[in-house]
C-alpha cells in the first residue's frame, strides 16, 4: 500500500505498449501512476517524484522548466530521435522497454525515497601500516549510531583486508556484500540497501567486502551508494585501503571529512605525511587521529606537525583491544579511548552525542 506522502509518478506516455510495460514495473515497485494529458499542468509537473515520457510526448514538453527525475522510455534500443528528445526535455535516463525493466524498477525505487538530505560521509584512511584504520572506522560508525534516530552505514573500501563483517562479528550473518550489490542506471535505493545489509547494532548496517571475490568495488557503485546516503540523510563511514584504487579515490573525494589515523611513532608520522599529500590532493578537508602508545614520547601535536594536517584527536592505547577483536568482534565502550576519539571526530562534522546507548 502506498503512503500518500510517497512521491508520485507522472506518466506522459502515448505508446500503449510502453504504457503497459510502465504499469507492470510500477506494480512491481508498489507505485501508482498518474496519467495526465500532454502537456500536463505546471503543478503536476513540479510535484511529481518521477516523470516518465516517451519520444512523442517529450517533444511537447520543451517549454517546461528543467527538473530532476525525468525518464524517457522507448521500445527497443534508443535511436537518435530518442536521444534528441531526451536532451530536449532534460531526461536523466533513457531506458529501453521491456528489456531494461530492472533498471526502471531501480530508478522508481530511488525516486520513492524522500530526499531529506543532511547525510554525512566520513572516510578513514590508514596513514601507515598497522595504524588500526578499520578498527577506528568501525568505532566511528558505532558511535555515530549512538544518536537520536540513528541511520548509519559502515562501508568497506579495503578489498585486501579481512572484511569489516569479521571485525564486527557479522561474518556468519546473511546479507548483501559488495559483490552482491546491484546498481542499475547509476542509482541505488538507500532504503533497499539498508534493508539488505546485515545489522551490527540497531541503526547501523555494514556493507562489507566478500572474501570469496577479489577486487575492489566499482567506483560507479561507490558513488551511487554515497549519493543515495546523502539524499536519505544517512551517516556513512568508509574504511579505505592504503592500496588505493578508483573506489578508494571516490570515497575520499566524496567525504565531508577524511580522517588519517597513524601511530605515535616517527616512522608512522613520516608515512602519514605521504598519505596526507595523496588524500589532500583529492579532498582538502583532511584531519589526523594519532593512536598510542608513544614509546618515544611523541605527542599528538608533534605528529600533526610532521604530517602537516590538523589534529582531530590523540588516542591513548586501549587495553584488551586485540583480544576483543579475536573473540566476537569489536564493541565500543563508553569513555574508552576509541569512543572519546570518535566523539571528537564526529563533532567536527556536526554530529554531537545525544543519547547514552553504549555497549556494556
Amino acid at each position: 500500500m502506498n503512503d500518500e506522502r510517497t512521491p508520485r509518478i507522472l506518466a506522459l506516455i502515448s505508446d500503449s505498449t510502453l504504457l503497459a510495460s510502465l504499469r507492470r514495473v510500477a506494480a512491481a515497485s508498489d507505485r501508482d501512476l498518474d496519467d495526465a494529458p500532454v502537456p500536463p499542468t505546471r503543478r503536476s509537473w513540479d510535484d511529481a517524484g518521477l516523470v516518465v515520457v516517451d519520444h512523442a510526448t517529450a517533444t511537447g514538453l520543451e517549454a517546461f522548466p528543467r527538473r530532476r527525475g525525468v525518464v524517457l522510455v522507448c521500445s527497443g534500443a534508443a535511436g537518435l530521435a530518442d536521444w534528441q528528445a531526451a536532451a530536449a526535455v532534460g531526461a536523466e535516463h533513457v531506458i529501453a522497454l521491456p528489456d531494461d525493466e530492472v533498471e526502471l524498477l531501480a530508478v522508481m525505487g530511488a525516486a520513492a525515497e524522500p530526499e531529506t538530505g543532511g547525510g554525512r560521509v566520513v572516510t578513514v584512511v590508514g596513514g601507515c601500516g598497522g595504524a588500526g584504520a578499520s578498527t577506528f572506522a568501525a568505532a566511528l560508525a558505532w558511535t555515530a549510531a549512538d544518536r537520536d534516530d540513528p541511520n548509519v552505514l559502515l562501508v568497506d573500501g579495503d578489498p585486501f583486508g579481512g572484511g569489516l563483517d569479521v571485525l564486527t562479528g557479522l561474518e556468519d550473518l546473511p546479507g548483501v556484500r559488495w559483490p552482491g550489490l546491484a546498481v542499475e542506471g547509476g542509482r541505488v535505493s538507500a532504503r533497499a540497501l539498508r534493508d539488505a545489509v546485515p545489522d551490527w547494532t540497531p541503526g547501523l548496517g555494514v556493507l562489507s567486502t566478500d572474501r570469496t571475490a577479489s577486487g575492489e568495488p566499482p567506483s560507479a557503485a561507490v558513488t551511487a551508494v554515497l549519493d543515495a546516503a546523502r539524499r536519505s540523510g544517512t551517516v556513512v563511514v568508509c574504511d579505505v585501503s592504503r592500496s588505493v584504487g578508483p573506489a578508494a579515490e571516490a570515497m575520499v573525494a566524496a567525504a565531508d571529512l577524511v580522517v588519517l589515523i597513524t601511530s605515535a611513532r616517527v616512522g608512522g608520522a613520516l608515512a602519514a605525511a605521504r598519505t596526507a599529500e595523496w588524500a589532500g590532493a583529492r579532498n582538502p578537508n583532511t584531519g589526523l587521529v594519532v593512536r598510542g602508545p608513544a614509546p618515544g614520547g611523541l605527542r599528538g601535536a608533534d605528529v600533526a606537525d610532521v604530517v602537516g594536517i590538523p589534529l582531530l584527536a590523540a588516542m591513548r592505547a586501549q587495553p584488551g583491544l586485540a583480544e576483543a577483536l579475536e573473540h566476537g568482534g569489536l564493541r565500543v565502550r563508553r569513555r574508552s579511548p576509541l569512543a572519546t576519539a570518535a566523539d571528537a571526530v564526529l563533532t567536527v562534522v556536526g554530529l554531537d552525542r545525544a543519547s547514552s546507548r553504549w555497549a556494556a
